[in-house]
């Protein structure tokens, strides 16, 4: 991408020092545009696009690591440098770690300042030239579990790039059937931890009493059956990564116990005193909402923000209906090999797929695949060989007086919902967004999908 063509917007409170890092920069032959506030800054990226954001960090009400996080979610593909000043550096670092591409220590040489704008648009353009979806970029990133070409998937796996090599903890959310361990996997993957282990846990799928036990190990005579100690999960752990998943199942008291996890970086087996430090990148995923655990007392409101340091949604295969075809040959091309078969699907039996709602997201359309796979009289899979559920059937257009889907009375709740909003706030988006608890990525693919116009 040519310098002339790179488009960087600098977010600074002080107009002096936004003003000559413009000059700088518009006679390199960038175009630049310039905004006072955190605010404005995610106004300005909600309307258009840029490659790069140069923020200021010590800004009031919105600083740079809220507009760090917005960018992430508007534009996940755009880079973002911080400016800090003197004795900023670790707030600079924490930045980094929260998914900034390099950051600059004011008072800045021009020359200092051009070199890491360039460094900056060249991973920019890795990103974009090379190709979320070409096989050279999922080769390098082990990417091949994660299939989509869909804008969703576009946005979370630019996230997930740019995500993983930092430390952070990662909050996953979606639905059953998303794929939320295949996107933490993918994130371990990617990280400088991918030679240790990758440590997974159902928090639903192991009794509470011995949960405990499990994950921190537990010394000889901690309770009856503990005849020698035992080393925990965590401490096997040691260097890599672990995922929490379902974590909203567990219990206030042991999200205590994971807090201390997360924040001492230690922990103390059942029945000890001591501490034993321990070194684990934590991703936790949930198919609840977790907001409303913490208001229900279900779910510990310190620990939800210890993990929603960066997080990711998994979106529903009924937001990336483009992705279904790619599924279904990406599940159908895995059956035949285990069972050496040479299966096809008809263009009748994946016009079928693409008008059912799937409640039970990519896990479902694979059972499905492998059903009509096995069932099918020939090579040839038929639109008749696909079986679904007729109560998801969807319908995209009811006649009047015609029964609605519930996926149709969801579709027109969230319009009316968000056209009040956007009424209400003058279609500035990001206070929509904030008014309706939902990302500004997450309103914007609403909007799209719902055909709506923020005027």
């Amino acid at each position: 991408m040519p310098a002339g063509k790179s488009r960087i917007l600098i977010v600074d409170d002080q107009r002096n020092m936004r003003t000559t890092t413009a000059l700088v920069l518009r006679q390199e032959g960038y175009e630049v545009a310039e905004v006072e506030s955190g605010e404005a800054a995610l106004s300005r990226l909600l309307e258009e696009p840029f490659d790069l954001v140069l923020t200021d960090l010590k800004m009031a009400p919105l600083d740079g690591l809220a507009v760090l996080r917005g960018a992430l979610e508007i534009s996940p593909s755009t880079q973002v440098m911080v400016m800090t000043g003197y004795g900023t550096v670790e707030s600079a670092v924490d930045a980094m770690q929260q998914g900034a591409y390099d950051y600059i220590s004011k008072p800045f040489k021009d020359s200092e300042l051009l070199v890491r704008v360039q460094r900056a648009l060249e991973k920019r353009r890795l990103l974009v030239d090379l190709g979320l979806f070409s096989d050279e970029f999922r080769e390098r990133y082990q990417l091949d579990a994660l299939v989509g070409r869909s804008a969703p998937m576009r946005e979370l796996l630019t996230r997930l790039v740019r995500v993983a090599p930092t430390d952070v903890t990662v909050l996953i959310t979606g639905e059953s059937g998303t794929g939320k361990e295949l996107i933490a996997r993918a994130i371990h993957a990617n990280s400088r931890r991918a030679d240790r282990p990758f440590v997974p846990v159902n928090c639903a799928a192991i009794a509470e009493t011995l949960l405990e036990s499990e994950l921190f190990g537990h010394v000889k005579g901690a309770f009856t059956g503990a005849v020698k100690l035992r080393q925990g999960l965590l401490e096997e752990a040691a260097g890599g990564t672990f995922f929490f998943d379902e974590i909203a199942e567990t219990t206030p008291a042991f999200q205590a116990k994971l807090l201390r996890v997360i924040q001492e970086h230690e922990i103390r087996r059942v029945g000890d005193n001591a501490s034993i430090p321990v070194d684990v990148r934590v991703i936790a995923a949930t198919n609840q909402d977790l907001k409303l655990a913490i208001n229900e007392k279900r779910f510990r409101e310190d620990l939800y923000y210890r993990l929603n340091v960066v997080p990711l949604t998994a979106p529903t295969l009924r937001e990336r209906k483009e992705d279904i075809p790619l599924l279904a040959q990406h599940f159908l091309t895995r059956f035949n090999h285990r069972n050496l078969t040479r299966r096809t699907l008809t263009q009748g039996a994946l016009q079928k797929m693409a008008t059912y709602d799937f409640p039970g997201n990519v896990r479902e359309l694979e059972n499905i695949v492998e059903q009509a796979a096995a069932l099918s009289h020939g090579d040839e899979i038929e639109q008749d060989d696909v079986y679904l559920e007729t109560r998801t059937t969807a319908v995209l257009e009811t006649p009047p007086g015609g029964v609605h889907t519930l996926a149709q009375e969801v579709d027109t709740a969230e319009k009316r919902a968000i056209e009040a909003a956007l009424h209400r706030n003058e279609g500035l988006l990001e206070r929509v967004a904030r008014e309706l608890d939902v990302s500004s990525t997450t309103l914007w693919r609403k909007m799209k999908r719902l055909g709506l116009r923020k005027d």
